[in-house]
């Protein structure tokens, strides 16, 4: 919504033609390169723009889907589930910055914060890193201030009662849980802002590869708790994404 905004507000000013504009509308809503179709319309749509989902695909494919978003004046790309090899191949093509505990990548400069707060990304245990991170990555690529409170799980709950001041201060907290996925319900029992659940594949065998914390996230007691799929970093990054962008235009204003 913001580019089309900017055009209207360049063509009222005389920067850009009206036959350049209707160009730029008109313009083919997704890009046919055989093997996929790209979004070139999602950021006008949605406000954010399309991500490369990593897993299954070659490196030559994502290179080939990189080129096209790049030529769609894409300059942010964030790639995610991607192993250190099919990295290693791209990098050679694109200057990526490849980030190994998320698995994720990221070509182009991070926007700058335009959120209307912080979004804080808390764990349960270290083991669930790797998820927080493809949230915390996730968030910044879509203009966030994300701020990190790793292992402060239910276990020994005088750890995150130590950084109430930030927890209390987010306006969207995303909280990370394996094992039996207490810790949305605590937080989500502290703030007053909306939590992000992500129950994480962590865990003993009776947690059934996260099913546990799942089925916990999503009978919690707590109000203002929403729950993502499991181990989807992701998601939970994205929908804070867009909760903490919620009035930005008003405030602006």
């Amino acid at each position: 919504m913001e580019d089309i905004k900017k055009m209207l507000c360049d063509l009222k000013d005389g920067k850009i033609s009206v036959e350049e504009a209707l160009l730029k509308l008109k313009m083919k809503p997704f890009e046919d390169i055989g093997y996929a179709k790209i979004d070139t319309h999602r950021k006008l749509r949605q406000g954010a723009a399309e991500v490369i989902y990593g897993a299954g695909k070659s490196p030559e494919q994502i290179v080939g889907i990189i080129d096209k978003m790049r030529n769609c004046n894409q300059n942010t790309i964030l790639i995610t589930r991607l192993d250190a090899g099919a990295a290693k191949i791209i990098k050679k093509t694109h200057p990526i910055d490849y980030y190994p505990q998320a698995g994720c990548a990221i070509l182009g400069a991070l926007p700058n914060n335009s959120g209307i707060g912080k979004i804080l990304v808390a764990t349960g245990g270290t083991s669930d890193i790797p998820i927080a991170e493809e949230a915390a990555l996730t968030a910044q690529v879509l203009g966030n201030e994300v701020v990190r409170l790793y292992d402060v799980g239910v276990a020994g709950l005088h750890r995150i009662l130590d950084n109430l001041e930030e927890i209390m201060s987010a306006s969207v907290i995303i909280a990370i849980a394996g094992m039996e996925g207490a810790l949305a319900s605590v937080i989500g029992g502290l703030v007053s802002c909306p939590v992000i659940a992500v129950p994480t594949s962590v865990g003993y065998g009776a947690s059934f590869n996260g099913v546990s914390a799942l089925l916990s996230m999503l009978n919690s007691c707590a109000s203002g708790v929403s729950v993502v799929n499991i181990d989807n970093g992701f998601g939970a990054g994205y929908i804070a994404s867009m909760i903490n962008h919620m009035g930005v235009d008003v405030k602006r204003q």
